[in-house]
């Protein structure tokens, strides 16, 4: 099972609120709405490049606030992260199953491993991060190495996520995929199955959304 982190798991979205503004307004500008809403399941370079773009100043540094943007959202999830409904339940059970787990984000490796204090890092076999990939979400490859260094077949797992970015490199992967809302609507789409919660989900349930393989 991959899953997400940002706002599948852990409702962390909200932590990354924060720090955007503040950040926005230390650069002496507003963060809009739709800027805001473009930057869910973002990488930070991409982050970085919304921001410049919404507060009109192409020519920013990106590093410095990279940097500042890295430490204050470390702090806030320092504090703690809530799961999201139906997250810690759904996790315990595919755990309790057996079942082989990857975390699958788009968050530095920073990040993750302070948020891996909540999510307990017992719960994942493999966890892939976005400043270690080369093509992050919304390519496929965050999932397809997930995956393979799980040993599983792509076509035999299932993929959760909460944003459009997300749904893209799962699809794109070949996984079933399951998506909850979290901050965005999600529009119904092909090959996409879609839940407003995890709460009641188990691994029976993702199991049927798997496609029969064919028999010879």
């Amino acid at each position: 099972m991959l899953f997400d982190m940002d706002g599948t798991l852990v409702d962390s979205e909200k932590v990354w609120d924060v720090a955007l503004h503040e950040l926005a307004e230390r650069a002496g500008g507003r963060l809009s709405p739709p800027a805001r809403q473009a930057m869910i399941g973002s990488t930070m370079s991409r982050t970085m490049q919304l921001m410049r773009d919404d507060l009109g100043q192409p020519d920013r540094p990106e590093a410095p606030d990279a940097a500042w943007l890295t430490d204050r959202v470390f702090e806030l999830f320092g504090n703690g992260l809530v799961w999201r409904p139906g997250a810690h339940e759904l996790l315990r059970a595919v755990r309790a199953d057996g079942l082989p787990t990857a975390l699958v984000t788009s968050t530095g490796r920073k990040l993750v491993e302070v948020a891996l204090d909540t999510l307990g890092r017992e719960n994942f076999d493999v966890v892939i991060v976005g400043d270690e990939v080369d093509a992050p979400k919304p390519d496929p490859e965050p999932y397809l190495i997930a995956a393979g260094k799980l040993g599983v077949p792509i076509t035999a797992c299932v993929a959760i996520e909460d944003s459009p970015t997300g749904m893209a490199s799962a699809l794109a992967s070949g996984a079933a995929v399951l998506a909850v809302p979290a901050e965005l609507e999600l529009p119904p789409t092909d090959g996409v199955h879609l839940r407003t919660s995890l709460e009641g989900v188990d691994a029976a349930f993702l199991g049927s959304l798997l496609r029969p393989v064919a028999l010879d």
